[in-house]
């Protein structure tokens, strides 16, 4: 069957009474459930699990799919209103988001979120599409190698979002890998740095720290401040939300350049949104006239990490089908329910199965125009949260954060990581550190440690296999390239600035 005859088939599963209904469902469910702070995709799907298991395994996955980018959707709507990361992703957004919310353009940062979600999506989807099987290929020949030196690739530009203070920064990376040492060494199951907690055994808790760090200490900075950005209630109309065209010529090409970005992280099994946001952040600062304006309100800094987060959520499910590789915790949690249904994916499931993969793909577009079409005349409503007096709002923040911490695994140990990082947020954001790098290195540094002791032990402990593989060198090239140009950056502005005193001295 040609890809046009498969659309078609896909189509007519997508397009009946039921799919339509599952598709909608999940996304509506999903995009509420993710507004609730401390609650992202994952919680989200394990919390609405049981409800697919009477529905036929076509439209349970239609349904868990919608889960899954709704709700990846309704964690970008906090972020940008409260400064409260429900996942590592959406800690990239708030970057840009929060401070356009407090410059009163709240309305336009979530119109953009919503088309760039949209585009990132659908980029996706076609890529999905026409690619499926190649890309399956390229992430097999993908050896413990080049993904040691992706992630490092990944933990350097995460190094590089603060390039007024790379040192800083580069600070904040190796503070994240060394928290992510915690738990149980996979290799020797020894506990590390558990204290003897078993509640540390699999190590700290993302969303705890990820609110810990982004929401709670914006809490503590703003409690006794009374003179805060606030939209007026006459202000919010239709045409106050709309981007101006100027907004939307500074976010066309970073939509693109983070779908393309998250589309690429997505099909590679172990990476995903996470890694895909922060290196298309990465990337847009890099090339910005004015790198400056990053995470002072910048509206790249909004449209392409969510353009590459919602490409990457429809291409994570690449290596999930045809490979049977689920690419991070959302993707195993889906392959559990594939199991749960006698679905069993792998190299000869598209072609097994076309009616199930095809109607899941083609549901993909009708479950984004769902998310537009629902979320945009609904951005009035959400920007009107930031008119609720803070002495209400506050209360209700701590207490839907400290339910969403403990209902992700129960444990009464995460209220205290919360406490604990909501401290070490609020310091680090009076002695001016990014937080931001310190979630990557903890994400990515599990996976590093994994891959380079992997490779050690395939390579017999050489390390020059890292540089004989080509795919391999070329993201250290990437690396020595990136490096080189940093730099090379901080030596002419040192220069210019030695140049301007002296003109002023003069």
């Amino acid at each position: 069957m040609d890809i046009f005859s498969n659309m078609a088939l896909g189509l007519g599963v997508a397009l009946s009474l039921q799919g339509l209904f599952f598709c909608f469902v999940g996304v509506s469910l999903g995009t509420l459930v993710g507004v609730l702070p401390g609650l992202g995709p994952m919680a989200s799907i394990a919390m609405l699990l049981p409800l697919t298991y009477h529905v036929s395994p076509t439209f349970a996955l239609i349904m868990l799919a919608g889960i899954y980018y709704g709700a990846a959707y309704g964690g970008r709507i906090t972020s940008i209103l409260l400064n409260l990361a429900g996942e590592a992703s959406s800690a990239v957004t708030l970057l840009d988001g929060y401070p356009m919310a407090r410059q009163g353009r709240a309305g336009v940062a979530l119109f953009i979120t919503a088309i760039a979600s949209f585009a990132g999506g659908i980029v996706g989807m076609v890529l999905l599409m026409l690619f499926s099987q190649p890309l399956a290929h390229l992430a097999i020949r993908f050896s413990a190698q080049e993904y040691f030196s992706l992630m490092l690739l990944g933990l350097v530009a995460a190094a590089l979002l603060a390039g007024e203070a790379p040192f800083r920064a580069l600070a904040m990376v190796v503070l994240g890998l060394v928290l992510g040492l915690v738990g149980i060494d996979l290799n020797s199951g020894t506990a590390r740095f558990t204290f003897g907690v078993p509640a540390l055994y699999d190590g700290l808790s993302l969303v705890a720290i990820a609110v810990g760090l982004f929401g709670l200490p914006e809490v503590m900075a703003s409690a006794g401040s009374k003179e805060q950005a606030r939209p007026a209630p006459g202000t919010i109309t239709m045409r106050s939300l709309m981007p101006t065209p100027s907004d939307w010529k500074q976010a066309t090409l970073p939509m693109l350049r983070g779908s393309a970005i998250g589309s690429f992280f997505g099909a590679l099994p172990g990476t995903g949104g996470v890694t895909a946001s922060f290196m298309s952040y990465a990337v847009e600062k890099r090339i910005a006239d004015d790198p400056s304006r990053f995470g002072k309100g910048a509206i790249e800094g909004v449209a392409s990490p969510e353009a590459a987060n919602n490409a990457a959520v429809q291409t994570s499910f690449i290596p999930t089908l045809s490979l049977g590789i689920p690419g991070d915790p959302v993707m195993a949690l889906m392959l559990g329910v594939m199991m749960v249904h006698n679905i069993l994916p792998g190299p000869n499931f598209i072609a097994g199965q076309p009616e199930l993969f095809w109607g899941l793909v083609m549901s993909f577009v009708i479950g984004n125009v769902m998310l537009v079409i629902l979320n945009v005349p609904m951005i009035g409503l959400w920007v009107r949260l930031l008119l609720v007096p803070y002495r209400v709002l506050f209360p209700i923040i701590i207490a839907l954060v400290c339910i969403g911490v403990y209902s992700v695994m129960n444990q009464a140990m995460d209220l205290f990581v919360l406490i604990g990082f909501a401290l070490l947020g609020y310091a680090l954001k009076l002695l001016r550190f990014q937080a931001a790098p310190l979630l990557l290195g903890l994400v990515l540094g599990p996976m590093l440690e994994e891959n380079f002791r992997r490779a050690m032990v395939i390579a017999g402990g050489d390390f020059s296999s890292f540089f004989t593989r080509p795919l391999s060198a070329a993201f250290l090239v990437c690396i020595a390239l990136i490096l080189a140009w940093t730099i090379y950056s901080r030596i002419r502005g040192g220069r210019a600035l030695d140049e301007a005193a002296a003109n002023e001295a003069g």
